[in-house]
């Protein structure tokens, strides 16, 4: 099987049409990198069923650690559970923890709209939710929260910690950048294929400027500490032998 990869999926119309900008892509890259973990692959979608289970369809079978946002309140524009239910085959049915726990926090006020929210797949289980009480649901390796930033975000911590903790890396890759003047990318060419076959266990990248053509490349390493020092060597090196300008930039862990 593939290893599993880490991706979200952002629900809104809102954010196809530019009324709202995402916050969550950014917070999630961060949250992950303090566990040593990568985000592979991002997903925006508009507010439709048909969208989203034919998404979750794509997803499901990968294996992949997934967290949707949003459209899993009580208004009819949430559609994220009932989509959930029907891409993973299930029922969607009253989640007993998740009802006690909306009618602990509203009381009377649960019904008859809000408690429309304790609707699960029936196969989920609850993610807490510590702002309003009222919980997302995680179905197999897919995890879905709210949209709101102030809720999603811790929710998004708990599930890391609670059921990917073995996938938390210590020795996470890191990244070293340099600025390469004053030669077109077509002249490293050569380079960037002796440097991958040196050093098969690293990823480059290399970014010409559209400003600067041919004047400055912002180039990358990427890798465990061990291997990128002894390929910044070479690097350096290499150029150095070219009689080619560079500039280390900055490192990244």
């Amino acid at each position: 099987m593939a290893q599993q990869q880490t991706g979200l999926i952002l629900i809104g119309d809102e954010l196809l049409n530019g009324s709202r900008q995402d916050k969550h892509m950014a917070k999630a890259i961060e949250l992950l990198k303090e566990r040593g973990m990568s985000l592979n692959w991002v997903r925006i979608i508009g507010d439709t069923e048909a969208e989203i289970v034919a998404t979750l369809k794509q997803t499901i079978p990968t294996n992949d650690l997934v967290f949707s946002f949003g459209g899993i309140g009580a208004t009819p524009d949430d559609l994220t559970r009932a989509s959930a239910a029907k891409a993973f085959k299930q029922k969607l049915v009253p989640h007993p923890e998740a009802k006690a726990l909306i009618e602990n926090r509203f009381g009377e006020d649960a019904y008859p709209h809000r408690i429309r929210m304790s609707e699960l797949p029936e196969q989920a289980s609850i993610i807490p939710n510590p702002v309003n009480q009222v919980p997302g649901f995680k179905v197999e390796h897919h995890h879905f929260v709210p949209g709101f930033p102030d809720m999603a975000w811790p929710m998004i911590e708990w599930v890391l910690d609670t059921y990917y903790s073995d996938s938390f890396n210590e020795s996470p890759n890191i990244e070293w950048r340099w600025d390469i003047l004053g030669v077109p990318e077509s002249d490293l060419m050569d380079m960037m294929d002796e440097i991958l076959a040196k050093f098969p266990s690293i990823n480059l990248s290399s970014l010409p400027s559209t400003k600067y053509r041919g004047g400055l490349i912002d180039f990358g390493l990427k890798g465990q500490q061990k291997d990128i020092e002894l390929a910044a060597k070479w690097l350096e090196a290499r150029l150095d032998a070219m009689e080619i300008l560079y500039k280390f930039r900055s490192a990244h862990g």
